[in-house]
Order: C-alpha cells, then structure tokens, then sequence
C-alpha cells in the first residue's frame, strides 16, 4: 500500500529541511554532491562501453539496451546516499510550499548541489579517461566503438535547438523526479529498484536530456578531444538542459504534487468524519 500523497509531501519536506541544513557543512555537502555526479558517470559510462559496439553495428536494440542498463544511475544515488541537484529540484520546491524551507535555501541546495555534481563529473570523467577504458578494442584505422558512441552523441547534441534541447531536460526529469517520488510513497527497497528502473528506461529510451549525464558526456568528450565537444556547446547544454529539468522536476511534479499533498491534508474525508463521531459517541455515558 503506497505512502498518502500528503504523508509523502510532508516527509519530502522533512527532506528539504534536513539539506538545508546540511549547507552549514560545506565540506561534507561538496563531497556528496561530487558523489552524485560520479554516480551518474558511473552509468553513462556502462552506456558507451556497452552499447557501442551495437551502435557500430546499427542495431535497432541500441536505445533499449542503454535504458535497460541505465538505471544503475539512480539506484546508486538513492541508495548509496548522494546529493543529485535534479533531484534536489522537486524535493526544494515541496520543501517550500510545505513552509519547511525558504526560497533561498532551496536555490542554495539546488545551485550547491548543481557545482558538486559538475565537479564530482569532471574528476570521475578525467579517472575514466586515465583508465583508456573507452578507447579498447580499437584497431587500425578505426575508432575504439565506445569512443565512436561518445563522439557520436555528443555530435548530435551539440546539433540540437535551444528548444529541443530545453523541452527534453524537462521531460527527462519529469520522469527522474517521478521516480524519486514514487520511491518517497512506497517502503520496499525493491518497489523502489523497480519504480527507478521503469521511469529511467523511459528517460533512455525516448532520448531525453539529464544535465547531470551530460556533464560526465561532455567532461568525457573534451578529455577524449571529440571535435564537438567545445566549452561553448557544454554550457549551452548545461543552460538549456539544466533549465528543462528544473521545469520538469520543480514543477510539473513538484508543484504538481505539492498542491495535491497539500489539498488533501486539508480536507478531512467523511471516513475520517465518521470516525471522529464514532469516537465522540463512544465517550458518551450509557
């Protein structure tokens, strides 16, 4: 049986309370957020190595395969403990209209978080790069697959409009938040396992933009010297992406769900009602 919706918004802005909190140790709020950025790289980087080789081969299996793998991302960051900023999107905005936090300590958690998880993308992309973990299986001639993927991606995101490139930050994380809140109402880690796996395979496999994933893609592309990969085009993308999320997150499920949670904790339920009377009766002398 899932948590209430206003159970849930009432803890989510417990949740909020407690980050803001946590900005009074930077130290320890950087760490975190650099945590949630390495996490994310963590999958991208399963996505290049894994379906490279399928995107070398044109197979129509490709999107499928990086959405079913995909969802390592999220788990880590939900259960290993990490501050996401897109996540951190939704969780402020209810933190607000629950009155747990202020407008400023939301920005400040969602921008903290955002410079974390950038930071912790950039170290996490270089140690890959180290690694030359991308560029195996290469021969003669012809470009490692998992660098041929990464080049390849990034050649069509830096193609993409300003609003093909916002509409789907905010589609993408209307359905990363969907998983973080659908996790928040149910208590089965394995309800949760499942609810991340489903909202990020749709995410991958519909071709949405994450700003988070695509700080590791990009951090990756400029260490690797992908052409397309310019400071210019990774700002851009981090811009226009990183305001589709903050929509799609703060408020098409955020705002959406705080006004319903909020809604139902103030109107009582004839249930409810005819429970109080009951009591009420109850207490009467005989």
């Amino acid at each position: 049986m899932p948590v209430s919706v206003s159970a849930a918004l009432s803890d989510q802005g417990q949740v909020a309370a407690d980050k803001i909190s946590e900005l009074r140790t930077p130290g320890r709020y950087l760490v975190s957020s650099m945590l949630a950025g390495a996490y994310i790289g963590v999958a991208v980087v399963l996505l290049f190595a894994v379906t490279g080789p399928l995107l070398a081969a044109s197979s129509p299996w490709t999107k499928l395969i990086q959405g079913l793998i995909f969802g390592i991302a999220l788990t880590l960051v939900v259960f290993a403990g990490a501050e996401l900023s897109t996540g951190n999107m939704m969780t402020s905005v209810q933190g607000m209209i629950t009155r747990h936090g202020s407008i400023s300590g939301g920005i400040a958690v969602i921008l903290g978080s955002f410079i974390g998880n950038l930071i912790g993308s950039l170290v996490f992309a270089w140690l890959v790069h180290a690694s030359g973990v991308l560029s195996a299986g290469a021969t003669p001639g012809h470009v490692a697959p998992g660098l041929a993927a990464l080049a390849a991606v990034i050649k069509v995101k830096a193609a993409e409009s300003s609003s093909a490139l916002f509409f789907r930050g905010v589609l993408c994380n209307f359905l990363v938040c969907l998983a973080v809140w659908m996790s928040a109402r149910t208590k089965s880690d394995g309800a949760k396992l499942g609810l991340i796996f489903w909202c990020l395979l749709a995410f991958i496999g519909s071709g949405f933009e994450h700003v988070v994933a695509n700080m590791t893609v990009y951090s990756l592309g400029m260490f690797e010297h992908v052409k397309a990969a310019t400071l210019a085009g990774f700002a851009r993308n981090l811009l226009l992406v990183g305001l589709g999320n903050l929509i799609g997150g703060g408020l098409l499920v955020g705002a959406a769900y705080g006004y319903l949670g909020h809604r139902a904790a103030q109107t009582p339920t004839p249930v409810g009602e005819l429970a109080d009377l009951h009591e009420e009766l109850a207490g009467l002398p005989a």
